[in-house]
């Protein structure tokens, strides 16, 4: 950006992470088609159905932003209710509830299961397997963007620069596994049927209230030893995932498109609790004596190529996340498990 303000309330932060580029609204102006956000009630997806609203009304275009899940949580269907999102409960594991979803022109998949996977394997490959195969169908001629994980791809060294696109998918573990099984589920309908597609492969997000910076900075504040099992990790703003996820739409494609999101910093763990230290004027403490040498790491250069550089820098954003903790900023309590390199999330 960087932020002209200080993020020091829930709704400042929500103002952000949903605030649209003029890149943005330029392409709601020549995208056709309404959009549909399926998973919308996850950490991600209700800033994306805010996001995408805004850019619409600044767009001054007629299109409806469409959002299901199976809201657990009403409070952030009202939300998206009232940004004019048109809420839709269902279970996406269910055959028929997928089949009364309107046919939109345009279609972000959200929906997942990651953690809780050790010892339920079987839930997190029927929700990884299962709602792709119905999505993929019902949608068969709409564009696609389907979220998935820098974890299809092999672990690898700080040197090795992090993986491009062109990598083998390689994953470590049945989460892993399951995601490459929901991107093969949407590879093959979308050869069979020649839907436009494009796999999302995302690591890590930052929104302050979660992810890898919360993890590092929670440790920090409350005295913990930092996880240093992985030395090496990428992330990159939520407002930037979101608007890459929505400005992806023009690149589906048949044959299927692949995207690496993430930031452009590859930064060590180690470092960064050292400054978020310094930031909170707290000792730092490690877990183990030698951070780990393999990492999920991603090369997000044909992003930057595309689109540009995410707005937020990392820096900008270590320096965010150290002030929010130290301001009592809430944490919604779910670690990325980003230290975790065998695959047992």
């Amino acid at each position: 950006m960087p932020l002209k303000e200080k993020i020091d309330s829930v709704e400042k932060l929500e103002k952000f992470l949903a605030e649209p580029s003029a890149k943005l609204v330029e392409m709601m102006k020549r995208l056709d088609g309404d959009i549909i956000i399926l998973g919308i009630a996850g950490k991600i997806g209700v800033s994306l159905g805010l996001q995408t609203e805004e850019a619409i009304r600044r767009a001054g275009v007629d299109k409806k932003v469409y959002g299901v899940a199976r809201f657990s949580r009403p409070e952030e269907r009202a939300k998206l209710d009232a940004a004019g999102v048109i809420t839709i409960a269902c279970d996406l594991m269910e055959r028929e509830e997928v089949a009364k979803l309107p046919k939109v022109k345009n279609v972000i998949f959200m929906a997942g299961r990651k953690f809780g996977t050790q010892g339920s394997e079987s839930v997190t490959w029927g929700m990884n397997v299962i709602a792709p195969t119905l999505t993929a169908e019902h949608f068969r001629e709409s564009r696609i963007v389907a979220f998935s994980t820098g974890c299809v791809y092999p672990l690898c060294s700080v040197q090795e620069g992090g993986c491009t696109e062109e990598v083998a998918p390689a994953p470590v573990g049945e989460y892993s596994q399951s995601c490459l099984g929901r991107e093969r589920i949407f590879q093959y309908y979308a050869e069979k049927y020649h839907t436009k597609l494009l796999l999302f492969r995302l690591n890590y997000s930052v929104d302050l209230r979660y992810g890898v910076l919360d993890d590092i900075g929670r440790a920090v504040w409350e005295g913990r030893p930092v996880s240093n099992t992985v030395g090496y990790y990428n992330v990159i703003w939520q407002g930037d995932v979101t608007e890459t996820a929505l400005l992806a739409l023009e690149l589906a494609s048949d044959p299927c498109e692949i995207l690496n999101v993430t930031g452009p910093e590859t930064a060590g763990v180690e470092a960064t609790a050292i400054l978020m230290g310094k930031l909170m004027d707290k000792p730092v403490k490690f877990q183990v004596e030698k951070p780990g040498e393999l990492n999920y790491l991603n090369n997000a250069g044909k992003m930057f190529r595309l689109f540009g550089y995410p707005r937020v820098s990392l820096d900008e954003l270590i320096r965010l996340q150290a002030e929010w903790i130290r301001n009592g900023g809430p944490s919604i309590g779910k670690p990325t498990h980003f230290e975790v390199n065998n695959g047992k999330f």
